[in-house]
C-alpha cells in the first residue's frame, strides 16, 4: 500500500514511472567534454569518475556541500566517519582536482558542521584565499540530553584571487525596527515605515539567523536527509555571481543549487551519484518553469525568518 500523506504535506516526491521519465534527462560522461555539453544538466555519476573529464575554467561559482565527517546513509549511498586526517585527505582529493575547472575570479563556498570544519579550513587554506566563515542557524531537532544541541552549520567563503564578484546590495536583509529612531525633523533615520511595519535594510553579515530548514509543509521539501534551503543558496548565488554565470555543485543531492541558479537566471551543472536524488533534482528544475518564488526572498530583499510582506 502507498504511504499515506498528510493533507498539508507539500513535499516533492516522484513515482517509479516519473523517475523513469526524468532519468532520460540525466547525463553521464566518459571522456573530456565541452561546457556546452554539460551546461544546465545533471550528471548522474560518482564525482571521482568524471573529475578528469570536466572542462577547464568553466566555473564562476563553486558550491560544495559534501558529506560531513559522520556516518550517514544517503538513500543507497553510505558515508563512513573518518579520522580528521583521513577526512582532510578525502576533501583534498577532489578539491585539488577541481582547481583547473575554476575561472581566475571564481568564488568557492564549502559547507560543513563543527567537526568537519577543522579539515575544511585546513584544505581550503592550501588553495584559496579564505575570506570568511558563515555560520547559519539550522534550527531543527529536539536536542540532546548529554551535550549542547547542534543547531548551527558553517559555510566557508573563499576566492581564487583578490579580484572577485561580491554583490552586497543584492543580499541585504530586511529587519524589523523595534525601537525606531527619528531625526530632529521627526523623520525616520535609516529605516522605513510601511503597511508591513517598520523596517531597516541591513548589509549581510556572516551570522545567518533567517533561514528555515525545509520541512514537510514547504513546497521545496524533499526526503533528502541534508537538503539545503533555497533561501540559503539564493544568498550565495546572488552575492557571488552575476546573471549568465555558471554555478557548479559536485554533490547536488536533491538539486537545490541548480533550482535556485535557474530561478536567478544563472547557468548550472550538478553532479549526483544517486539516481533517485538526481531525478528529484530534475523534477524540481522542471517545476521552476511554473514557480520562480524563493521562500523568504521578496521584492529583491531577504526577509527575517517568520516575516513576509503582505500580498
Amino acid at each position: 500500500m502507498p504511504k499515506k500523506v498528510a493533507p498539508m504535506n507539500r513535499s516533492i516526491s516522484i513515482s517509479n514511472t516519473e523517475e523513469a521519465r526524468l532519468a532520460q534527462k540525466l547525463i553521464s560522461i566518459d571522456s573530456r567534454v565541452k561546457k556546452t555539453q554539460i551546461v544546465n544538466k545533471t550528471i548522474n555519476q560518482d564525482l571521482f569518475e568524471i573529475l578528469n573529464y570536466l572542462p577547464k575554467k568553466f566555473i564562476d561559482l563553486l558550491f560544495i556541500d559534501p558529506p560531513y565527517n559522520l556516518t550517514k546513509k544517503f538513500n543507497k549511498v553510505n558515508f563512513k566517519e573518518k579520522s580528521i586526517s583521513e577526512y582532510s585527505a578525502w576533501l583534498d582529493s577532489f578539491i585539488s582536482s577541481l582547481l583547473p575547472c575554476l575561472k581566475s575570479d571564481a568564488s568557492i563556498y564549502v559547507c560543513g558542521d563543527w567537526k568537519s570544519s577543522t579539515s575544511i579550513h585546513h584544505i581550503l587554506n592550501k588553495y584559496f584565499f579564505v575570506r570568511n566563515r558563515i555560520t547559519w542557524e539550522r534550527e531543527k531537532g529536539r536536542g540532546a540530553k548529554h551535550n549542547w544541541k547542534n543547531n548551527t552549520e558553517d559555510i566557508w567563503f573563499c576566492t581564487m584571487a583578490s579580484d572577485f564578484t561580491f554583490n552586497a546590495d543584492a543580499v541585504k536583509l530586511k529587519r524589523k525596527v523595534l525601537a525606531p529612531y527619528k531625526d530632529e525633523k521627526g523623520k525616520p533615520k535609516d529605516w522605513q515605515s510601511s503597511g508591513d511595519g517598520n523596517f531597516r535594510l541591513t548589509f549581510p553579515s556572516n551570522i545567518w539567523t533567517d533561514i528555515s530548514v525545509p520541512f514537510w509543509s514547504m513546497s521545496e521539501n524533499t526526503d533528502h536527509p541534508t537538503q539545503k534551503p533555497e533561501k540559503l543558496l539564493a544568498k550565495i548565488i546572488l552575492a557571488s555571481s552575476n546573471e549568465g554565470d555558471l554555478v557548479f555543485d559536485p554533490f547536488l543531492g536533491s538539486g537545490t543549487t541548480s533550482v535556485v541558479a535557474k530561478k536567478l537566471n544563472r547557468n548550472f551543472v550538478g553532479v549526483e551519484v544517486d539516481k533517485y536524488y538526481a531525478c528529484l533534482a530534475e523534477k524540481r528544475i522542471e517545476d521552476c518553469e511554473f514557480d520562480q518564488s524563493i521562500q523568504g526572498f521578496h521584492d529583491g530583499v531577504f526577509w527575517e525568518r517568520n516575516t513576509t510582506p503582505r500580498k
